[in-house]
């Protein structure tokens, strides 16, 4: 059976400007701390970095061209921080707005809708090293200083696309920012604490509601600001009471440290609980609760596959296939003894479960949790090892099956009530895929990184019919 969108569903696809860019040095952009940790051996699988990437600096005129041959209504891109602002404050590089000028000038043109992200990971380095008083193993997310910087830049990059922009995400994925990137050290800077995430996860808050302030007070009226989580499906093993509590546990850490301050104004007592020998939460200060609590224009769901977790076994250290990354530390602080299980089923190239139910879940929760508020898919997809064949073109079946799968799904939740309004694939083109290089293509076209050749794959053709009639076929 042929399932239809409703009119007017937003068909789109994403991007990450550190992944697809490349031009790291060009036209005044300076590091990020994701520059920094692909350059330090060890770090990135291959030794793999961004310096050139899709080199969509470059060549989006060609990208936009693309889009448009692929019957997308819309372009989720990231703005690069260093190469808006290099050291985080101050004046910014008008060469680097200049590049996101001219891509939304082209997308517009194309009747392609732009939809900006100003944070996917490339926070300026100079943040992160500056020594801030009490603050001993340096700067970044866990310091308060990076979400006031962050509304700054947030003001500079409305101030010159919002007379062509409508549609704004401030953050994309903060629990990776903070508890990636502070706690299991697996993502750039590739910090290993405990206290830091949580202070990292509570500025990303604030950054958040002091970016939306930020926006409000420089955008028209009609603009449309979000954020972009990536909220864990979180399962548990068996219904076991102490199995019960682990899924509470990583629910907290995983989800509901954004969402209580975002959609409630409060952070949730468990989490407290569950953290008090670390910290007593006394960097949240009065106020910050009212300023993270801002009306959002739609809630952005970023999901792939889900968690299945335990209490571990007794005299046994606890395993963690949790999907991010093989490091030595946990990225739950005050939970390291949950035990994460590999889920059943087929797998991706990430060893990540094909399960669409996931996303059905989430849509659902949303609807209860945030009721009122628009709902975007603006990640979903998969990985696997494509390659082009004898003639040339890159047939990637498993790929249209996942895609197929996840939008029945979507379409389900529709269904039942769920005020979904537009899908992005993640992501247009293979890229720089962080800690794993360019070892793992999500992309819809394939990237031959030595000659930057593009090559739309088959589940490209599928997905532009899927956007141009606005149905969902069987097969």
């Amino acid at each position: 059976m042929t399932l239809a969108f409703p009119p007017g569903f937003l068909w789109g696809a994403a991007t990450a400007a550190y992944q697809v860019e490349g031009s790291a040095q060009k036209d005044g952009r300076t590091p990020s701390i994701w520059d920094t940790f692909s350059h330090t051996p060890g770090k990135v699988l291959g030794g793999d970095n961004g310096d050139i990437a899709a080199d969509h600096y470059h060549r989006y005129r060609e990208d936009v061209r693309l889009m448009s041959e692929l019957r997308l209504g819309a372009y989720r891109f990231s703005v690069s921080w260093p190469r808006v602002q290099p050291t985080g404050r101050g004046p910014a590089v008008q060469r680097g707005l200049d590049f996101y000028r001219s891509l939304v000038d082209a997308l517009l043109t194309a009747g392609i809708q732009p939809v900006v992200t100003l944070y996917h990971w490339d926070l300026p380095q100079e943040l992160e090293t500056r020594f801030h008083s009490g603050a001993a193993a340096g700067g970044g997310w866990p310091e308060r200083e990076t979400a006031e910087r962050f509304a700054e830049y947030a003001g500079i990059v409305a101030g010159a696309l919002g007379d062509r922009v409508d549609f704004w995400t401030t953050l994309n994925e903060p629990w990776c920012s903070a508890f990636l990137g502070y706690g299991s050290g697996v993502h750039a800077p590739g910090r290993t604490e405990q206290l830091a995430p949580l202070r990292a996860a509570h500025h990303l808050n604030l950054a958040h509601g002091l970016g939306t302030q930020a926006l409000r007070a420089a955008l028209p009226a009609h603009a449309r600001i979000a954020i972009s989580l990536n909220p864990a499906v979180v399962r548990p093993l068996t219904g076991r009471p102490e199995d019960l509590d682990a899924q509470r546990r990583i629910d907290a850490l995983a989800n509901r440290v954004f969402t209580g301050p975002l959609l409630r104004g409060a952070y949730p007592k468990d989490l407290i609980e569950d953290t008090r020998f670390i910290t007593d939460w006394d960097f949240v200060r009065d106020g910050d609760l009212a300023a993270i609590h801002q009306p959002l224009d739609a809630l952005g769901i970023n999901y792939y596959t889900p968690s299945l977790v335990s209490a571990p076994p007794a005299d046994e250290p606890a395993v963690r296939h949790d999907g991010h990354g093989t490091g030595a530390h946990s990225p739950f602080p005050g939970s390291e003894h949950v035990a994460f299980h590999q889920p059943p089923g087929r797998r991706t190239e990430m060893g990540w479960s094909v399960d669409p139910t996931g996303l059905y879940q989430l849509l659902m929760r949303y609807t209860g949790e945030a009721p009122g508020v628009p709902l975007y898919i603006t990640e979903n997809g998969a990985a696997y090892d494509d390659k082009p064949d004898a003639d040339g073109r890159v047939h990637d079946p498993e790929r249209i099956e996942y895609l197929r799968g996840h939008l029945a799904s979507a379409h389900q939740a529709l269904e039942d009530g769920a005020d979904l309004r537009g899908y992005f694939l993640w992501s247009l083109m293979d890229n720089f895929e962080w800690a794993y290089g360019y070892s793992k293509r999500f992309g819809a076209v394939y990237v031959d990184y030595p000659s930057q050749a593009r090559i739309p794959k088959s589940s490209a053709r599928w997905y532009a019919r899927v956007a141009e009639t606005g149905e969902l076929p069987e097969t």
